[in-house]
């Protein structure tokens, strides 16, 4: 069973690589998790010229796999202000048929959603036992990055929302592999906590007049959730990945795209699964943020 996924996931990697990687790159994205670690193969195998080619991390992990493999990395926080990165790969821990995302299983999500939100496009890689329906069917909770000292009343509030699971239980600090040693930190030094929801996440055609997918009768959808979370005050950043690709994005001149263009699901067979984004209507794109604020005329 172990050596099938593993399998699953090198030929998502390899198929996602040799269908998106720019043939002469300037800055690449390189995600987090165990699937990564393939695409990060499948690039050093691909015979493309990488010697210009500035990759960047979203974590500890991902920056050792681009030195290891003897490519160059590039901290975020160095890009030049007027480029955009040509593609960055990553994997996700549950799908759905929108490609929506939870991501942050690997605590990672903060800087995965920053090197997303500045991609031309963003693709992502994973085996079959990702891909569902809709979100928190197989996989749990929500991830969310959240400041230490707020981290108790996060949590107060995410009962509010009505964060629980079927059993009743409602959202934890993620500790790490020995209790005594207290919650996990991310790279900002902030605490993951894990928001379980009693039912699995809409999207916006289950929207109806009864079902409104604003968290009622413990109904809520993707991007509405991500929204309620994100205006928490202690909240980093959500592990919900919706709302526009990069190209919807920049086609609208908006916040960049976090939701990915294409998602390859390695199989169990060996076999590659392609399912791509759903183009958003025009008119929800335009509801995001602008990339640059418009400012009103003078009188």
């Amino acid at each position: 069973m172990a050596a099938e996924i593993e399998n699953a996931k090198r030929a998502a990697a390899i198929e996602a690589v040799r269908n998106h990687f720019p043939s002469n790159p300037r800055f690449v994205g390189i995600g987090s998790g165990t699937t990564i670690v393939y695409v990060v193969e499948a690039i050093k195998n691909s015979g493309a010229d990488v010697s210009r080619a500035g990759f960047v991390p979203t974590g500890y992990q991902s920056k050792q796999l681009i030195i290891n493999a003897g490519l160059v990395p590039i901290e975020f926080d160095a890009l030049p202000d007027d480029v955009m990165i040509d593609v960055a790969f990553d994997g996700a821990d549950e799908v759905d048929e929108e490609l929506n995302c939870i991501k942050g299983g690997g605590a990672c999500l903060y800087q995965e959603k920053l090197v997303a939100m500045r991609a031309k496009q963003f693709v992502c890689v994973a085996d079959y036992r990702k891909s569902q329906s809709r979100l928190v069917t197989k996989w749990p909770t929500v991830p969310i990055e959240v400041e230490p000292k707020a981290a108790r009343q996060v949590i107060q509030r995410l009962r509010v929302l009505g964060s629980r699971s079927p059993s009743g239980a409602g959202p934890l600090i993620r500790e790490g592999h020995m209790v005594k040693a207290g919650p996990i930190k991310t790279d900002q030094d902030f605490f993951i906590v894990d928001a379980p929801f009693p039912h699995p996440l809409l999207i916006a055609s289950d929207l109806t007049d009864e079902r409104k997918g604003d968290g009622e009768h413990g109904y809520w959808e993707v991007e509405q959730l991500a929204r309620a979370i994100k205006d928490i005050n202690g909240v980093l950043a959500v592990g919900l990945f919706c709302g526009p690709t990069g190209p919807e994005a920049q086609a609208a001149g908006v916040i960049g795209g976090q939701r990915p263009v294409a998602c390859y699901f390695g199989m169990a067979d060996g076999s590659v699964s392609l399912r791509r984004a759903m183009e958003k209507r025009p008119s929800i794109v335009s509801q995001y943020p602008p990339l640059i604020p418009v400012r009103s005329s003078e009188v």
